[in-house]
């Protein structure tokens, strides 16, 4: 019973890096599809607004800046969106570029197309994903070969 944490928590671990490498793929392809084939728009910057997190304790405080937008497509149907991490440059009131998919407007991007950048933010994160899933397999390895030269010892 004891033994069984060594392999199911590492398992879950690797599950859960699998699922966060999935999303972060399917994140980037979302974005890169609707830089290369949105349709463009003009939208104003109907709010902006800075969360915080972090800097309790020793730890250092992180700042996210949120604009909300709002654009009319041009079926004719006015989205309203909201994307974090924007230039802090964009103030409310502003107009700005916005590139969209038809048949998604609401997962619109006020980001301009930078395809290096997406790819080396993905890369970096899939390699760090990759790097912890090694680790927890070299964990469970490590595990299972103590367990089986004890010989039962361990308690």
């Amino acid at each position: 019973m004891f033994e069984s944490l060594f392999y199911v928590v590492p398992a879950v671990m690797l599950a859960g890096f699998a699922s966060a490498a999935f999303l972060l793929v399917r994140r980037a392809r979302r974005i890169s599809r609707t830089w290369a084939h949105g349709l463009t728009a003009q939208a104003r910057c109907l709010r902006m607004f800075t969360t915080t997190s972090g800097g309790g304790g020793d730890t250092s405080v992180r700042t996210t800046v949120h604009h909300v937008y709002e654009f009319t497509t041009r079926e004719g149907r006015t989205v309203r969106f909201e994307e974090e991490d924007g230039p802090a440059t964009v103030l409310e009131g502003d107009v700005v570029t916005v590139r969209y998919l038809p048949e998604l407007p609401q997962r619109a991007t006020a980001r301009p197309p930078a395809r290096a950048g997406l790819v080396a933010g993905t890369g970096a994160g899939l390699v760090f994903l990759g790097v912890a899933g090694a680790f927890c397999v070299a964990f469970m390895v490590a595990a299972h070969t103590m367990f089986s030269e004890s010989g039962g010892m361990i308690p």
